[in-house]
């Protein structure tokens, strides 16, 4: 039997130290980490991992719910899936594991009030933007492309397909850009 820690952060700004000490304090033979999105198990090869090499009666361990999903049915495939491996999963704040019933209640309950904060976190978001965007102070996302390079391109007779692999993106982003700035050319 092994207990295998998991650790999540969001964005690569935040900390994951204070989880992997939580998850070395309660005993974790194995911790696995990655800083990315909990909104869905999409890019999340570090858990993909764990679940891939849990035997019978090993034990994934995280230091909230939310580490391991904030999207109910996500979280609960996830322990379903450790359950079909014949593993426990077990979640330190508050203290709940899958190894009796109440556990499986409780798991469930969290999983939807996770689900609900991200949708709460989301509306807020939403919110300021829109605010943001009534006091004029909104910009919109980082521009990924640089739109004078690809209208240069096109003034250059490269055609939408070519600037596409020459600046590592879809054609149809092109095609968008290049219609922004058809008075350009």
């Amino acid at each position: 039997m092994s207990r295998i820690g998991y650790a999540r952060v969001s964005t690569t700004d935040q900390d994951l130290d204070t989880q992997i000490a939580r998850l070395k304090a309660e005993g974790c033979s194995i911790i696995r980490s990655e800083k990315v999105s909990g909104a869905s198990r999409d890019g999340r090869a570090e858990l993909a991992t764990i679940i891939d090499f849990l035997r019978p009666d090993d034990e994934l361990v995280v230091t909230r719910l939310d580490r391991l999903g904030r999207d109910t049915r996500d979280v609960l495939n996830l322990i379903h899936e450790c359950e079909q491996r014949g593993a426990f999963v077990t979640v330190l704040d508050p203290h709940v594991s899958t190894r009796g019933e109440m556990g499986h209640i409780v798991l469930t309950v969290l999983g939807m009030v996770a689900q609900m904060e991200r949708r709460f976190i989301k509306e807020r978001q939403r919110e300021g933007i829109e605010q943001a965007k009534r006091d004029g102070v909104y910009k919109g996302g980082k521009q990924r492309l640089n739109r004078t390079k690809l209208v240069a391109l096109h003034n250059e007779g490269h055609s939408p397909t070519q600037i596409a692999k020459l600046v590592g993106c879809s054609r149809m982003q092109v095609y968008r850009i290049l219609n922004e700035h058809a008075s350009e050319w």
